[in-house]
C-alpha cells in the first residue's frame, strides 16, 4: 500500500507541477480505469476519459483493407464476411490474421491468398494451432467426437444460442477438441436467455460422456466448461441481478489485486455468511439448470448426437453449415484438396512486403493437456 501511495502521490505532484503557460497535454492510456484512484480523475488531472472499443464490422471491414493493399488476393475473398466473422477483433489481432493467411498460403505453394488460407488462418488465432503430431487412440477419439458433439447440438438447438462456426476433433492448443461458435453481430449486452443457452451448451460435453459412455466414463475433458458455468452463474448471481432471491443486487465487488486504485482483498459489499450460502446456492442451482437442460435436448435428439460425432469421427472438422445440414441428412462434400496452382509463390505479409519469404516450417505445438 505504501509504495502504491507513493507513486500516486508522485503522478500527482509531477502533474500539478505544470505551468498553465506551457500549453502541455498530458495522456495516459489503460486498459483497466475501475481500478484507478479517484483522485487521478478529478478536473485539471485526467478529467476527460475518451473510451477507445474494439472496432465494429464496419471498422473491422476498412482495417482489413488497409492490411491487404500489399497482398495478393483471388477473387472469392470477401472482407465483408471476413469482418463478420472476427467479433472482437482489435486492429493488431486483423493484422495478424491477414499475415498468417499470407503464410498459409506461401507454405501452400499458390500465388494469391483465397478464403480458405483466410479461414484457416481466423482459426488457428481464436481456437490455437493444430498438433496433429499427438498421438489418440481410437476411444480417446471417440469420446472427444461425442463430447464436441454434445456441444454443437446444444448449440444447434438452443435459440438463443450464437450460431454454430466450427466443430472439430483435432486437437488445437490446450484441447483435444473444440465447438467454436460466432455471434452473428457485435454484442453489446447478454440476456438472461442466452445466458442461460451458454450454460446448456457448456454442459453439453459432459453430458454426451455421461449419456453414451457411463456415469464412470466422465472424463476431466469438461473442466475448462465446468470452470466457464461456474464464472458465469456466479456473474448472473453477484453481479447481473439474474437471481429472484438475490435481487438486483451487488454482491462482492473485484477483489483482483490492483496497482493504483482499491487495496487488495478489499470487499465492495460486504456479506454475512447466510448471503454467502444463498449465492453459492444460487451459483450451483444456474449450473444445475444447464445441466438439465442438456440433458434433456440430448435424450430426445440422441439420433443426432450419434450423427454429428460419426461425422466429425470421418471427417475431424465440420462447419457450422455442414452440421446443420447433418440435422435434414446431408452429408458433408469435399474436394479431393488438389491444388492446381503454380509452386511459385509470391504472398507477401501484410506490413511486410519486399521482404523474404517467412520459413515456411510451421510453429512447434505446445504441450499436450486436457482440453474440451
Amino acid at each position: 500500500n505504501d509504495e502504491r501511495e507513493q507513486t500516486l502521490n508522485q503522478l500527482l505532484v509531477e502533474m500539478d507541477g505544470f505551468e498553465a503557460n506551457e500549453g502541455i497535454i498530458l495522456i495516459a492510456a489503460t486498459n483497466r480505469p475501475d481500478v484507478l484512484d479517484p483522485a487521478l480523475l478529478r478536473p485539471g488531472r485526467f478529467d476527460r476519459q475518451v473510451v477507445v472499443p474494439n472496432p465494429d464490422v464496419q471498422g473491422r471491414e476498412k482495417i482489413l483493407k488497409v492490411h491487404v493493399r500489399k497482398v495478393p488476393l483471388a477473387p472469392d475473398v470477401d472482407l465483408k464476411i471476413l469482418a463478420r466473422g472476427t467479433p472482437g477483433f482489435s486492429g493488431a489481432d486483423l493484422m495478424n490474421l491477414v499475415n498468417e493467411g499470407a503464410l498459409l498460403a506461401a507454405r501452400r505453394n499458390k500465388r494469391f491468398v483465397t478464403m480458405a488460407e483466410f479461414e484457416d488462418a481466423k482459426d488457428k488465432l481464436m481456437m490455437g494451432a493444430e498438433r496433429r503430431t499427438l498421438s489418440l487412440t481410437e476411444e480417446d477419439k471417440t469420446l472427444t467426437a461425442y463430447h464436441e458433439a454434445g456441444h454443437a447440438l446444444l448449440a444447434i438447438k438452443m435459440d438463443a444460442s450464437d450460431p454454430i462456426h466450427k466443430a472439430t476433433i483435432i486437437p488445437r492448443g490446450r484441447a483435444l477438441g473444440m465447438v467454436m461458435r460466432l455471434p452473428e453481430r457485435d454484442q453489446v449486452s447478454l440476456t438472461r436467455r442466452k445466458a442461460y443457452a451458454d450454460l446448456a451448451v457448456a454442459m453439453g460435453g459432459r453430458v454426451a460422456e455421461e449419456e453414451i459412455f457411463g456415469y464412470d466414463k466422465v472424463t476431466s475433458g469438461a473442466s475448462a466448461d465446468i470452470k466457464m458455468a461456474t464464472s458465469l452463474s456466479r456473474a448472473m448471481a453477484t453481479e447481473w441481478g439474474m437471481s429472484d432471491k438475490l435481487g438486483p443486487l451487488l454482491y462482492g465487488d473485484a477483489q483482483e489485486e490492483v496497482f493504483l486504485g482499491r487495496s487488495m482483498g478489499q470487499r465492495g459489499v460486504h456479506m454475512s455468511d447466510d448471503t454467502q450460502q444463498i449465492i453459492d446456492a444460487e451459483i450451483k442451482r444456474f449450473v444445475e439448470e444447464g445441466y438439465q437442460t442438456a440433458q434433456k435436448v440430448i435424450r430426445d435428439n440422441i439420433a443426432d448426437l450419434h450423427t454429428i460425432a460419426n461425422a466429425l469421427l470421418e471427417y475431424e472438422t465440420l462447419t457450422g453449415d455442414e452440421i446443420r445440414g447433418l440435422m435434414v441428412g446431408q452429408m458433408p462434400t469435399r474436394d479431393d484438396g488438389s491444388d492446381t496452382t503454380p509452386k511459385a509463390s509470391g504472398v507477401p505479409s501484410a506490413g511486410k512486403t519486399g521482404r523474404k519469404k517467412p520459413d515456411p516450417t510451421p510453429d512447434a505445438p505446445p504441450e499436450p493437456a486436457p482440453g474440451t
